[in-house]
């Protein structure tokens, strides 16, 4: 039966900036780096769940649809201010209807990405 949960692929018309985007702007470290941007994994711990980004040029897409990745900072206010600064498009935080707050924005490829405060 399953014994792990490995991780989600992700397809790109154009990998590199993706990969760029969560490596750059995002911080994510790369952990599986690839010259032709093909099958690059990311993520904060090599034994756990990584994105990895497929060159959807060559290989298809690997989804049918977008994906929303939700990821946790310390401060999202901060965060927020960081992003900005690094010149991604979004909108400031705002308090969901459960009560904390949220920071929601788009990756290049139309993805969705939930930053919450934890």
């Amino acid at each position: 039966m399953i014994t792990k949960y490995q991780c989600v692929n992700i397809s790109s018309t154009h990998p590199k900036e993706l990969v760029g985007f969560y490596n750059e702007k995002l911080g994510i470290p790369i952990l599986e780096p690839d010259e032709n941007y093909d099958g690059v994994s990311i993520g904060f711990l090599k034994d756990a769940p990584v994105i990895v980004i497929w060159d959807e040029n060559k290989w298809g897409k690997s989804s049918e649809g977008k994906v929303n990745f939700v990821f946790a900072c310390d401060n999202l206010d901060q965060t927020y201010a960081e992003l900005q600064e690094k010149g991604v498009q979004l909108e400031p935080p705002v308090t969901a209807v459960w009560g904390g707050k949220e920071l929601p924005f788009l990756d290049p490829d139309g993805n969705k990405i939930l930053l919450l405060e934890s």
